[in-house]
């Protein structure tokens, strides 16, 4: 019955992240900087708020949207952080996760043949819902502007197909964010043309050298903001995620929000209104330890002569895999998890434009770091002397 299956579902593979951590996770003593998971633990007070909302049996379905209580608390809470102003009754829908809240966008905007133009290299779970709406993904090589997704490298692919941008800052798998100027630029460029911006913003709360700064600021009428709690939190298991738009945007969504998934988790949601009331500022802790990890990997990376942009936020490391070094960035990863006992997720696995690069993730301690890099340190000098 295989071949009745959906022929743009055949054609997907499973994102390369998972597909080699699944890999390697069997092998003994790894050090493992694949997965982009936060290593602290879900706050207590918000854990509270879940196990509250299970012994009063708040367990039925909510509004489609999100209970008010939680609609409310998003919009002040990126009014607070990023001065953004959306109305809880029409401008806000609460997901099953950001990557629930990308789904819903594209199949509300896009259509058979609309093009979508994304940085590459770039997260790997956009091109598979893109292709599934019979859109086509059109990736735009920014290795050689320092993985800068600005308007100079935007304007060429700009056809009359274009539907929709998506911009991801601060990046994964870069970490690099864009410029209040930049943003800007791609703000007033885009005003008189009839393109969404989908800004995936689930890092914003862990950025390192300056604050976050939505487009939406600038092009609220056109933007999708996509966050969420998994990595500003460490909810990543309780899976609630927002998406804000005009009313006339996400009065749409709704609907396929609603034929999707009825509602986010009732439990969840109370969790996560504890995590942006009482909890508003759960991140600045991590973000303190996120800050030494970012500074020791940096510092001992380019100790190894390894070529590495400094990432402005979320934690990841993009690094250019030495050109002396002739295996593709999968190989290159194998090899290491075999020799070396440290996983990595190669380049490969975020576009073609990946290739050469592996993704290093300082989601975890330090002493773990120190054990990984010392590890790396002694692969590659084997391998290059």
């Amino acid at each position: 019955m295989e071949h009745l299956i959906n022929n743009k579902v055949q054609k997907i593979e499973v994102s390369g992240i998972r597909k080699f951590y699944n890999m390697v996770s069997h092998i003994d003593d790894v050090i493992s900087f694949t997965i982009g998971q936060p290593d602290f633990q879900t706050p207590e007070h918000v854990k509270l708020a879940g196990i509250q909302a299970i012994e009063e049996n708040f367990t039925s379905y909510t509004p489609n949207a999100g209970i008010t209580e939680l609609r409310t608390a998003a919009c002040d809470f990126v009014k607070k952080k990023y001065g953004l102003s959306y109305e809880p009754e029409s401008e806000v829908i609460v997901t099953m996760g950001a990557s629930e809240a990308i789904d819903i966008a594209f199949r509300t905007i896009l259509s058979e043949g609309t093009e979508v133009i994304l940085p590459g290299p770039i997260y790997p779970g956009y091109e598979p819902i893109i292709r599934m709406c019979g859109a086509l993904p059109i990736h735009v090589d920014i290795r050689k502007n320092q993985f800068r997704f600005t308007l100079e490298m935007i304007k060429p692919y700009i056809t009359d197909k274009t539907r929709c941008i998506v911009l991801p800052y601060p990046s994964n798998p870069t970490g690099v964010s864009l410029t209040e100027n930049e943003l800007k630029e791609i703000a007033d460029y885009l005003k008189e043309r009839e393109i969404f911006v989908l800004a995936d913003e689930i890092y914003s709360e862990l950025t390192y050298d300056h604050p976050h700064l939505s487009i939406a600021s600038f092009l609220k009428e056109k933007t999708i903001v996509i966050n969420g709690l998994s990595k500003s939190h460490s909810m990543t298991g309780w899976r609630i995620g927002f998406l804000f738009a005009p009313r006339d945007i996400t009065k749409h969504i709704l609907k396929v929000h609603q034929y999707n998934v009825s509602c986010a988790n009732s439990i969840a949601q109370k969790a996560a209104l504890a995590a942006l009331t009482t909890g508003i500022d759960d991140a600045i802790p991590m973000k303190r330890e996120y800050i030494q990890r970012r500074e020791y990997v940096y510092n001992t990376l380019i100790a190894m002569g390894l070529s590495v942009v400094k990432p402005d936020g979320a934690f990841y490391f993009f690094v250019k895999i030495p050109d002396s070094i002739p295996l593709s960035s999968f190989d290159f990863a194998l090899e290491m998890v075999h020799q070396a006992k440290v996983a990595v997720v190669p380049g490969s696995a975020f576009s073609e434009y990946g290739e050469g690069y592996f993704r290093l993730s300082f989601a975890c301690s330090l002493e773990t770091l120190e054990i990984g890099l010392n590890r790396m340190e002694q692969f590659l000098n084997n391998r290059l002397y």
